[in-house]
Formats: C-alpha cells, sequence, structure tokens
C-alpha cells in the first residue's frame, strides 16, 4: 500500500510489543526488524501488517502476533549454528526470522498453497539457508535437530517430534487452548528428555490427523 513505512512500522513493533514482552535476545530483536512481515501476507492484509493481532493466511490459517512468535523463538535460545525444524510454518514468515539466527532451517508446512507463497517470498528475499517440505517424514528424516519450535498448539507431548533433537537440542510447543496454553521447552540430555513449562501463550491449534483444523485464540 503506497505511503506506508514498512522499516518504521517494523521497528514500532520491535520497540512497542516485542521488547516489551521481557524478548532480549538482540540477534532475535535484529531478525524482526530486518525481515519485511507484510511480504508474507495477502495484499489486503498488509497495511496492518506489524498490529498486534493474528493475520488471515486463508483456508483457515493465520499469522499469529508477531511477539508470540518473538517468545517462542527466544526459550529456545537459537544459536548460529543450529539446525532447526520449523513445524507449520504457513507462509514462511517464522522459518525467515529462524533463519537470521539458525545456520538452517527446515520448514514443514502441509498447506501446498502455503508452500508456494513461502518458496516464492524467501526466494525473492535472497533467504537461501531454508528448505521447505511439505512431508513430514521428510521433513523429520533430515533430524537430528538442534531446535524443533511448533507453530501450533498442542495438546499432548510432541513424541513424534521429541525424537528428532539431537542430544543438548530444544523443542518449544505450546500446550493446551486459548488462554490455558503454557510455552513449554523439552531439551534432550544424556538422561533422556525434561520438560519445563514457562509462561502463558495462545497459538492456533494443531491437528495430527487431515481433518479441518480448527483455531482457537
Amino acid at each position: 500500500m503506497a505511503g506506508i513505512d514498512y522499516k518504521l512500522a517494523r521497528k514500532a513493533m520491535v520497540d512497542g510489543q516485542i521488547a516489551v514482552s521481557s524478548v532480549v535476545d538482540r540477534r532475535l530483536l535484529a531478525a524482526f526488524l530486518d525481515i519485511p512481515r507484510e511480504r508474507f501476507l495477502p495484499e489486503d492484509r498488509r497495511a496492518m501488517a506489524y498490529s498486534d493481532v493474528p493475520h488471515p493466511l486463508g483456508n483457515g490459517r493465520v499469522l499469529p502476533p508477531a511477539v508470540q512468535f518473538a517468545r517462542i523463538a527466544q526459550l529456545a535460545a537459537i544459536g548460529p549454528q543450529d539446525r532447526v525444524l520449523d513445524v507449520g510454518s504457513g507462509s514462511g514468515y517464522s522459518a525467515a526470522i529462524l533463519a537470521r539466527l539458525a545456520v538452517a532451517v527446515v520448514a514443514y508446512e502441509g498447506d501446498k498453497e502455503l508452500v508456494t507463497i513461502a518458496q516464492h517470498t524467501l526466494g525473492d528475499l535472497d533467504i537461501t539457508n531454508v528448505s521447505v517440505v511439505t512431508d513430514i517424514r521428510e521433513a523429520q528424516a533430515a533430524g537430528p535437530y538442534d531446535v524443533i519450535l511448533l507453530e501450533q498448539a498442542i495438546l499432548e507431548p510432541p513424541e513424534t517430534y521429541l525424537s528428532c533433537l539431537a542430544l543438548g537440542g530444544r523443542l518449544v510447543a505450546v500446550v493446551g487452548l486459548g488462554r490455558a496454553g503454557v510455552a513449554t521447552l523439552w531439551t534432550r540430555t544424556a538422561e533422556g528428555v525434561v520438560s519445563r513449562p514457562h509462561f502463558n501463550a495462545s497459538l492456533p491449534t494443531h491437528l495430527p490427523d487431515d481433518r479441518r483444523e480448527e483455531f482457537v485464540f
């Protein structure tokens, strides 16, 4: 939309939404300042790209407010040599942020229309360390991963993904629905996997089968 200073809007989002929500990781904040969020949204939503609301992506999918993803990503403590699996990456915005933090990102998305958007947008932005895949088995086979992020809420511990963690690897997911959701960190140690709840969070609900997804806020 002509006349919008998106760079200024990004800074306002980071300063007024993310940095005031206990997000202090400088590399993460820099990534949010660098990645043009509007490019990952339908044209009719781009003027509102930096507002603190969920944005419809089509087919019942949404891009959650940036602050929710920022807090989850910070909890994962992503290092520059980490390999990351981004599950439910939508139109690719989260993968683009993660690409600024990690050496390589595998972005799994089951919606083929969103995959096409993600691939085109990431390519246009010359982000070359992200692989977007539509087959979760392919994504899991590319492990083990240092970090796994689930972009949609779950109801039970993610056993399938925990098996893809490297030693010392971290998985972050929101467990529970709506306001009852809790961001939880799982870590693989030499003795096994340990988990710890951290803060209340809300993400769309993830269903493990082919049923139509229902989103709860």
